[in-house]
């Protein structure tokens, strides 16, 4: 039995599909109660209060543990507190960790909460895995449809760059790991196949939803934080594993007519 939290959100959902197509025993946890759908059976818990997990997690030989509130960063230590006592509670479940590139080095708050949840993982006394990976396409588009609704010039931070991962890519290496014999601890970071400014990937963006919209890049992001940004503590070119690339996602995403 694989459990996935975090099972109904934009990692979740294609990891649960390939693990159910590989004939994986896959249980998902959600807020909401579910039917079972698509060779997933759902279970209704609360990474908050606790409730409902025991349940949950009840049999699983494997936790994935995709569940993450980047708005509300601070929740997420406590979740993965909650979630390894449980486990504890049910044995020694594998648990395997979805985390970021450069969570170490980037003094930025969400990435803080990451690498604690990294170090309570490795210290669970659990064997786990933990997968660092760059940000998904979806990040910077999200973040480029904020910016292109106010008009005017669209002011972009100067010296940050991006290397942006497929999600699909990275369900497939979650599946792996979760699918594999045993535990790994921290293996291989995994990058997108190119390292690009964002001013390249906003004027690729503005491109490929047909806007015409001047572009400055007048000021560097400030504090430590943003000089790790700057420093591309972000990156792993080393390991740019990643095959399908910013424009490929965006002629998908954003099809011209």
């Amino acid at each position: 039995m694989i459990l996935v939290t975090g099972a109904s959100g934009t990692l979740g959902r294609p990891l649960t599909r390939l693990l159910a197509e590989a004939g994986a025993d896959v249980h998902a946890l959600s807020r909401r109660a579910r039917p079972p759908e698509d060779g997933v059976t759902w279970h209704q818990g609360n990474l908050r209060t606790g409730e409902g997990i025991d349940e949950a997690v009840a049999g699983a030989g494997t936790i994935v543990h995709c569940a993450s509130e980047p708005l509300h960063a601070k929740r997420d230590l406590p979740a993965a507190r909650l979630l390894v006592e449980a486990a504890r509670r049910q044995g020694a479940p594998h648990l395997i960790y979805i985390s970021i590139v450069g969570v170490d080095k980037i003094p930025y708050g969400y990435y803080r909460t990451k690498h604690a949840v990294e170090k309570l993982i490795e210290d669970s006394g659990l064997p786990y895995t933990i997968l660092r990976t760059t940000q998904f396409h979806t990040l910077p588009d999200m973040v480029l449809n904020v910016l292109t609704k106010a008009p005017g010039v669209i002011a972009l931070p100067k010296g940050l760059r991006d290397q942006p991962i497929d999600v699909g890519e990275v369900a497939e290496r979650l599946a792996e790991l979760a699918l594999a014999p045993g535990p790994a601890r921290r293996v291989d970071d995994m990058g997108g196949p190119e390292v690009l400014t964002f001013e390249e990937m906003a004027r690729a963006y503005l491109k490929a939803r047909g806007l015409r919209r001047p572009v400055r890049v007048p000021l560097p992001l400030p504090g430590a934080a943003g000089r790790g940004f700057r420093e591309g503590h972000h990156l792993t070119p080393g390991h740019a594993v990643g095959r399908r690339t910013w424009q490929e996602y965006l002629d998908e995403r954003h099809p011209r007519p």
